[in-house]
């Protein structure tokens, strides 16, 4: 049949079709996808009638006890906008003059937050090396030693995060928080962390929430909710509610502060219902399990370190790169770790692709079909 015959309902039908299937692989991160329609129900239910405002209303109250109930402990727990907000004003929370936090050198606040940490705390960043994406313990230790408490011109350590899970796909294991933990509270640090991806992290480990946080000394957590399904869905979550009274303040401070605060916990509502938020993380992370296997079964691709979470890093030819960019797939090419400056051939290119709640089984056929 010559495309001329074509019925005008089926020729539009094919093109449908066609630009689905060129435009439906999104691997570039998971603040690329929408929001869950379970999440978008919960919010539009919410969008009638009057509330307290200020975080004070039914609903924000009966989420804050619901996160308590997660974590099997009393909570305090402060909605923000953002992961970065949420990262910054954890870290303030715990600063004093000349204050230094410690983080790895790859970590989102460290490399993606254009200092914001630093402002909103007044204090500095230190890095730690480690394999992994992870902090080295021994190396955590002895970048602590050399800011000790009196360091007048130096600055005086002050807190450390990590990151859960990395920023290269990685996990911390339950014994390496451990690890972490034993360091910072040997010198009198609280323990941060920063959990944009929080709940891919806990069901790769297939661990409880306390038993990834504040069983293992986490003191302060950055829960986010907006990568996994939410609309604009964070929290600052302190397990010491003695020590979150500054919060109120340095959040108002921040702006940060909603006055219709119940938007944002009726997210998390819909978010924890039923077990939501651990479905939606399970399948994110089973896709980039889908995508792995593929990877390694496809000629001149590989992986370029394991990873157990939603993040999967690829080296592939640069020839199947730009392939898959001319049939729509969106990933981001990697910066070569410095630690690994012969991990990439001259042909080769490193590349990042992140799975989420939206991501389909022929998504990830479609990527895998495209490098051959």
């Amino acid at each position: 049949m010559h495309w001329r015959n074509v019925p005008p309902t089926l020729f539009i039908t094919l093109q449908l079709t066609l630009v689905h299937w060129c435009i439906s692989m999104f691997f570039a991160s998971d603040n690329w996808a929408g929001a869950h329609s379970k999440i978008a129900e919960r919010l539009l239910a919410e969008s009638g009638g009057f509330a307290t405002a200020y975080g004070l209303s039914d609903l924000d109250q009966k989420v804050e006890a619901k996160f308590s109930e997660i974590f099997e402990r009393e909570v305090a727990v402060f909605f923000v906008a953002t992961g970065s907000a949420a990262n910054s004003l954890s870290l303030a929370s715990v600063q004093k003059p000349g204050g230094i936090t410690f983080c790895h050198s790859e970590a989102h606040v460290a490399e993606d937050e254009c200092g914001s940490p630093d402002f909103f705390s007044s204090a500095r960043l230190a890095t730690v090396k480690g394999a992994a994406g992870k902090i080295d313990p021994q190396a955590l230790a002895a970048k602590i030693a050399r800011f000790p408490q009196d360091a007048v011109h130096h600055g005086r350590a002050a807190a450390v995060t990590i990151t859960q899970a990395t920023e290269i796909g990685t996990v911390y294991s339950l014994d390496e928080i451990d690890a972490v933990a034993s360091v910072a509270k040997a010198n009198g640090l609280p323990l941060h962390m920063d959990g944009a991806r929080f709940a891919n992290a806990l069901v790769a480990l297939a661990a409880s929430p306390a038993e990834m946080t504040w069983k293992r000394g986490v003191d302060i957590l950055s829960f986010g909710g907006t990568k996994n399904g939410c609309w604009c869905a964070e929290a600052i979550v302190f397990f010491d509610p003695e020590k979150a009274k500054e919060m109120h303040f340095i959040r108002k401070r921040a702006a940060q502060l909603f006055s219709k605060s119940r938007f944002i916990a009726a997210q998390f509502d819909g978010y924890f219902q039923d077990g939501l938020w651990l479905d939606l993380a399970r399948h994110s992370n089973g896709m980039a399990d889908r995508l792995r296997a593929g990877i390694e079964k496809t000629r001149g691709a590989r992986l370029a370190w394991p990873t157990i979470s939603n993040e999967v890093f690829a080296i592939i030819p640069k020839s199947a790169s730009k392939a898959a960019e001319d049939k729509g797939a969106k990933f981001y090419e990697w910066p070569i770790p410095e630690s690994q400056p012969d991990l990439v051939g001259d042909d080769e290119t490193l590349i990042r692709l992140v799975t989420s709640f939206a991501t389909t089984e022929a998504d990830v056929a479609n990527f895998l079909a495209c490098l051959g």
